[in-house]
């Protein structure tokens, strides 16, 4: 069998903006406590993964998150050190950072599909290019990324981690952000559906085989382990 390389992508833990439901890209607050209790849960359960490379955002979120993972992590020492990559960061919402963002989305979802109240258009799979090119319109001074823009970006990133390790057959951890990895999976995996907000401290796990990608687990949760 040939080798292959499977990806652990987590998002980061919750911080106070996320706890405020303020929109959140290139802002970057404070994991709260609630946060870190549960990337400690998170990490727990993944305590005996070993894990051969550490990516994150170069977002204190994400460094922070990774830091408790690899702090509880059984197979972790001083020669795995987390690299950050800026092309990891979440889209940036330009001067919509910090808004309420159930006001942003409920403007955004009723332009897309007319779909007032509810997340329902930014989760459909054929929406979300609209979408990030409707926040720059919002945006006044029109600095939030467009969908070409964010996606330009992160590819780069995600190109360059899998020609690295796709024939290492190890295990490697990517902490990014909601929006960054469900584009990220969208990619790899044919006929992935974005049908869900990713949980805070979530892990899901793609496989990558004989020039093939797998979906192994999507936004999972039940490894947590409390103490």
């Amino acid at each position: 069998m040939s080798k292959g390389v499977t990806i652990y992508f987590m998002r980061h833990a919750q911080t106070y903006l996320n706890k405020y439901n303020r929109m959140q890209g290139w802002a970057d607050a404070p994991l709260t406590p609630e946060g870190e209790a549960d990337v400690l849960r998170s990490a727990r359960g993944l305590a005996d993964v070993d894990f051969q490379a550490v990516y994150t955002s170069d977002l204190q979120r994400t460094v922070k998150t990774a830091e408790i993972v690899l702090a509880n992590n059984n197979y972790a020492n001083d020669e795995l050190t987390i690299e950050k990559r800026p092309e990891f960061r979440e889209v940036f919402f330009g001067s919509l950072e910090g808004l309420p963002a159930q006001e942003i989305w409920d403007r955004i979802g009723q332009e897309v599909s007319q779909d007032q109240g509810t997340y329902s258009s930014f989760l459909a799979d054929d929406a979300v290019k609209q979408e990030l090119n409707l926040m720059k319109e919002i945006d006044p001074y029109h600095d939030a990324e467009d969908f070409m823009t964010f996606w330009m970006r992160v590819e780069l990133g995600l190109i360059d981690v899998i020609t690295k390790h796709r024939e290492s057959d190890k295990t490697i951890l990517i902490v990014s952000h909601g929006m960054t990895i469900r584009n990220m999976i969208h990619e790899l995996i044919p006929g992935f559906q974005i049908d869900g907000l990713l949980d805070n401290a979530s892990v899901s796990i793609v496989r990558y085989q004989n020039g093939l990608y797998h979906l192994e687990a999507y936004n999972q949760t039940d490894h947590f382990i409390s103490e």
